[in-house]
């Protein structure tokens, strides 16, 4: 098993084309933020009469960031599955002494280190934008949270790619699904745009897809520091109001009709999405063996 992930690994890196499509949901997020939705958002929070409202949303910005890196790696990952069933090279393995639950563990292995490493790439490349923009870095406890958080949020992501992919036969089927995919990753993880400014409708869509409750989470250890800078100094009960009204806008505090998700909430969420999809990815694997 652990063979034939390393395999796969080589496989994914060689492909240059498939790393960049993997990130395209990353840079897709980055460019509407540089050119588009930063400076509305900044405005806005300094509206507040915030001072680090750069930092802020900075910190917003790299959540964000991380919790589509889960999805967005990981599919580009599982493409090693379809160019096997495309080459045929899936009946080989059948045919070779490998088990086929070794050869469905060698991908989500692999597929699972992609999606770790590619995170913290795009983690300490975040954590040098926040302090080259004039932030601070995490205490080493926010970035221990971050880690676990990053390994739970790409095995949630993993386990929801696995079962989208089991069901394709072709690369053009699998571009087009990652193209799609990428783009609209952005937008039900409510980065493109603020939960809070999102019709009702819309932002229940939000705050039941499991990735964006890994983004909760990312935003409550990244803002900690800068929503606490923020209102140094002022009175508490006018604090607590308006620091309440800003993560209900951002996304950082989800309610669900009376239901106030907690951290707790939100980890459990990603366990069972993942425990859920890779059950079904493996069901659809195996019918599809028979």
């Amino acid at each position: 098993m652990i063979l034939f992930a390393k395999r796969n690994l080589k496989l994914f890196f060689r492909d240059k084309s498939s790393v960049f499509f993997s990130l395209l949901a990353v840079i897709i997020v980055i460019g509407l933020y540089a050119f588009f939705l930063g400076d509305q958002l900044i405005k806005g929070l300094e509206g507040l009469k915030i001072e680090n409202a750069e930092f802020m949303m900075n910190s917003w910005l790299i959540a964000g960031i991380l919790s589509v890196t889960s999805i967005s790696t990981t599919l580009g990952a599982f493409g090693v599955i379809v160019d096997d069933k495309v080459n045929k090279i899936e009946k080989d393995f059948r045919c070779s002494p490998i088990s086929r639950s070794s050869i469905a563990g060698g991908y989500i292995i692999s597929s699972f280190v992609v999606g770790v490493i590619m995170s913290l790439f795009a983690f300490v490349l975040g954590e040098a934008y926040i302090v080259m923009s004039g932030g601070e870095l995490l205490p080493l406890m926010s970035m221990l949270k971050v880690l676990g958080m990053i390994i739970l949020t790409v095995l949630a992501g993993s386990s929801m790619m696995f079962f989208i992919v089991s069901f394709f036969n072709s690369t053009n089927a699998f571009s087009t699904a990652s193209t799609v995919i990428g783009t609209l990753i952005g937008f039900i993880t409510g980065i493109y745009l603020p939960v809070g400014s999102m019709p009702e409708s819309v932002a229940i869509v939000v705050k039941v897809f499991p990735i964006s409750h890994a983004a909760s989470v990312f935003r409550k250890i990244f803002m900690e520091i800068p929503t606490e800078k923020a209102f140094d100094g002022i009175p508490d009960k006018i604090a607590d109001s308006a620091i309440k009204e800003i993560n209900t806008e951002l996304g950082v505090n989800f309610t669900i009709g009376s239901w106030e998700v907690s951290t707790l909430d939100s980890i459990l969420i990603l366990i069972a999405t993942s425990a859920i999809f890779y059950i079904l990815g493996i069901l659809v694997v195996s019918k599809k063996k028979r």
